[in-house]
């Protein structure tokens, strides 16, 4: 039987996010959002399998209370830089005599893109198709029914460190979830921030995590991109840790405080006593001096996107501009210095929540909290393979036709 729940959790660098959906009337229903401060985890990997289930226990804990079936269907997000994306063409021969492409054959040039070379110890997570090719005509999202002697499929193939899976699954496991799906991570967080007109248009999104970025791309309703770098908000935090020579923990609270990406938009008479944030600090310093730092390390992150942008052509060339999330889209300032060094507009973005069932208006805050799109864009995601849409779809036209049988009896001798 399927599951009327749904349980997302992205374990971060930072924090561990959790949300739990129930399925009403085919769409999802939030019954519970919840943030724990996470361990064992370094740059998006499970580092340490112990103190990473411990964290992921206490969360699970709260997922219990809220409802218990919840626990028998999670989907995770990997958040791993050490992913590879190939692009891979798959090529069949349509093999009816009637050359009417049906599902099987979708299915065949699919397994046919998948077949690139892995390294050892590696596991592919995701075969996403770009575009079909029927014929040599190209730029089809749906074969089926169609007429051709030749099918092809263009597809991004990605791949991840197989013992990183394998933690992440162990660490879920031991703290008394089941596993039902592993997504990765940036095709999550754009699939809850991205509206179709945004993909049409083309888009970039950006997900600053605490100790990964990730990015996803989009142009005519078509995933065309998507990357992770091994760097984060926190990279940010301990940048000032460093040049301030104060905790990181009070790092990170004077970069939300005072802290500003673009330096030159900041002034230099502006003073910070560092006692506010460490006791034990002694002196000051500017506020243009920590925008400074701040925007050294953003611009960093902001330069391997541009590599990728300029890699697929579209450096510059997004109407749609760029779409920030993850908790590092919160730096003030951080939309000018994306439009400084992509030349793109840009936007902090947050989850739809047309997306979801009316009865989430409990949690209506974490829409628009950009800290939050990978965990929602999961619920997503799930409900979108659990098809709790077209289950709901195919019970009211059951309905419908035992409806019209009753109304005919009715009249019928």
């Amino acid at each position: 039987m399927a599951s009327s729940f749904i349980t997302a959790l992205d374990i971060g660098t930072a924090t561990i996010r959790v949300a739990v959906a129930e399925n009403v009337r085919g769409k999802p229903v939030l019954r519970l959002v919840h943030r724990e401060e996470s361990r064992g985890v370094r740059k998006g990997a499970i580092a340490d399998v112990t103190e990473a289930s411990h964290a992921v226990s206490r969360v699970l804990a709260e997922v219990r209370k809220a409802a218990k079936p919840a626990l028998k269907n999670l989907y995770c997000a990997i958040g791993t830089p050490q992913a590879k994306v190939q692009t891979s063409r798959g090529i069949v021969a349509v093999s009816r005599a009637d050359t009417e492409i049906y599902q099987d054959d979708v299915e065949r040039v699919i397994k046919a893109a998948q077949a690139v070379n892995l390294l050892p110890n590696r596991t592919i997570v995701h075969n996403v198709t770009r575009e079909f090719i029927v014929d040599g005509v190209g730029d089809i999202a749906d074969p089926l029914g169609l007429s051709g002697s030749r099918l092809e499929v263009v597809s991004f193939v990605i791949d991840v460190f197989a013992p990183h899976v394998k933690n992440l699954m162990r660490v879920v496991e031991l703290a008394g979830g089941r596993i039902s799906g592993l997504v990765w991570a940036p095709l999550v967080s754009s699939r809850a921030a991205l509206s179709r007109a945004q993909k049409e248009l083309g888009t970039v999104l950006i997900d600053v995590g605490a100790g990964t970025t990730g990015m996803t791309v989009y142009e005519e309703n078509k995933l065309i991109g998507l990357a992770k770098f091994p760097v984060g908000s926190g990279n940010v935090s301990n940048d000032l840790a460093v040049g301030l020579r104060v905790p990181v923990d009070a790092a990170e609270e004077l970069k939300l405080s005072y802290g500003y990406a673009c330096a030159r938009e900041v002034s230099g008479k502006e003073i910070i006593e560092l006692r506010k944030f460490a006791p034990e600090a002694k002196g000051t310093t500017s506020r243009r001096y920590v925008a400074e730092i701040i925007e050294s390390r953003l611009a960093e992150i902001l330069e391997f996107a541009q590599e990728e942008l300029k890699a697929i052509g579209r450096a510059g060339k997004l109407p749609g501009g760029a779409v920030l999330v993850g908790g590092g889209a919160k730096i003030p300032g951080f939309t000018e210095l994306v439009k400084q060094e992509l030349k793109l507009s840009a936007q902090v973005g947050g989850t739809s929540p047309g997306a979801f069932a009316p009865g989430s208006g409990e949690f209506s805050g974490y829409f628009e909290d950009p800290e939050f799109a990978t965990v929602l864009g999961l619920v997503l995601w799930g409900a979108e393979e659990a098809e709790w849409e077209a289950r709901r779809s195919l019970k009211n036209f059951k309905f419908e036709l035992k409806s019209i049988k009753d109304l005919f009896r009715y009249f019928l001798p």
